[in-house]
């Protein structure tokens, strides 16, 4: 059973793991290095949990005590007891949510061990944007996409605001880093997947004409919001492909558009 523990000073050392929570530069460094990440809200905390990973300790505000009980009551971890004034002291923000849990990090497979069993997997390439990579996650999961691998640049999907805006879908579609961009393609390729670049250019067949889901295996590569897939993305593709777009709209949102072209790659029907 974790301990209770009342806390009344923000500068106490035991929650450290939730300073400076607003320092995306801070805590881009800081979180993967001590092995650690932050989930917010009483549903993330939960999903983490289920998915396996180790809770370090947990902040919560006194309503949110008996709310999360039977986890207090199941986990070893120290919880937090605090006020919204002072979790707002320590994070930097309002906790809206009034609950945060500091979890372990697991070690990331390789793609390889990833690409050995998918059949539809997500390749981004230099998304830096904490919500798209959320909402991509939360699109992949929902949709059945089987994983997903990050250029070498690509943010962090544990990241506070990742988490939150997935719901915690990044728990659930497995990861990985490729070690170099675009070299590293060329293992995704070797696995035997076809290599199509989702992108807007009058040049690319539509998802229709390409009919990804008829295909044994397909890496669907996104490129980051503004810029879209490099020139060496768009070179090492196999295949370049777009969505049709109406009254002169010219792209959506990586987010849209990934979902969308989930969507066609994975035949529309979600596996449970």
């Amino acid at each position: 059973m974790a301990d209770l523990i009342t806390v009344e000073d923000p500068a106490d050392p035991r929650l450290r793991d939730y300073t400076g929570l607003t320092d995306v530069e801070l805590r881009r460094k800081r979180e993967p290095a001590e092995g650690l990440f932050i989930a917010e809200g009483e549903k993330v905390i939960r999903r983490a949990k289920d998915a396996g990973y180790e809770m370090r300790s947990m902040l919560l505000s006194a309503k949110w005590v008996d709310v999360m009980r039977d986890v207090i009551d199941e986990l070893p971890a120290p919880v937090y007891a605090v006020s919204p004034d002072l979790a707002e002291q320590v994070t930097g923000y309002h906790v809206h949510r009034g609950a945060l849990a500091s979890m372990q990090r697991k070690p990331l497979p390789t793609p390889g061990d990833l690409l050995r069993t998918a059949r539809r997997v997500v390749v981004m390439e230099s998304v830096n944007d904490h919500t798209n990579i959320g909402a991509i996650f939360r699109s992949a999961a929902a949709l059945g996409m089987d994983a997903v691998l990050l250029s070498p640049d690509c943010a962090d999907p544990l990241y506070r605001r990742s988490v939150k805006v997935s719901m915690g879908a990044v728990f659930a579609v497995p990861y990985a880093r490729l070690d170099s961009w675009p070299k590293g393609l060329e293992s995704v390729r070797e696995a035997g997947f076809g290599l199509l670049a989702l992108t807007p250019d009058e040049k690319a067949k539509t998802l229709d004409e390409v009919a990804p889901h008829r295909m044994d295996r397909v890496a669907l590569m996104l490129g980051a919001e503004g810029d879209g897939l490099s020139t060496q993305a768009l070179v090492a593709a196999d295949e370049w492909v777009r969505i049709p777009m109406a009254h002169g709209v010219d792209s959506l949102n990586v987010g849209a558009a990934a979902a969308v072209a989930f969507y066609a790659v994975a035949t529309g029907r979600p596996q449970s």
